[in-house]
């Protein structure tokens, strides 16, 4: 990852592994300027198969807009499915992706990753 991960977020969602609840990860990601879009496509056809072993999959990508609400803006926002928490810890713990990660990290200024879960319905 370009920064380094939040040790709280990090042990919260370790603690969730075993729940076998499905999670989403979004992805809000800033590109380098020079290159870093290229960079990221070549990460993503790279993580592809690694994503599909694990069962998970993309649901949605779409370009960044400026904000309404809030500061700053990102290029493209991802949302990536997992069947499970241990899933997506047994995915970016294996050495395929270990040797792939640094194509991320040399695409992205920053960039953020949130899990979040399925809300209970509100209406």
């Amino acid at each position: 990852m370009s920064e380094q991960p939040n040790q709280e977020g990090l042990e919260a969602f370790g603690e969730r592994a075993s729940d076998g609840a499905a999670v989403t990860m979004l992805n809000l990601l800033a590109f380098r300027p020079e290159g870093g879009r290229e960079r990221y496509a070549e990460y993503g056809a790279a993580v592809a198969p690694l994503l599909e072993k694990v069962g998970g999959r993309i649901a949605f990508v779409g370009e960044g807009s400026p904000a309404l609400l809030g500061e700053g803006s990102w290029d493209l926002v991802a949302l990536v499915e997992y069947p499970s928490r241990q899933a997506f810890l047994d995915m970016v713990g294996s050495e395929e992706y270990q040797a792939i990660t640094h194509l991320r990290t040399e695409a992205l200024e920053r960039s953020e990753l949130h899990p979040v879960d399925a809300a209970p319905d509100l209406s």
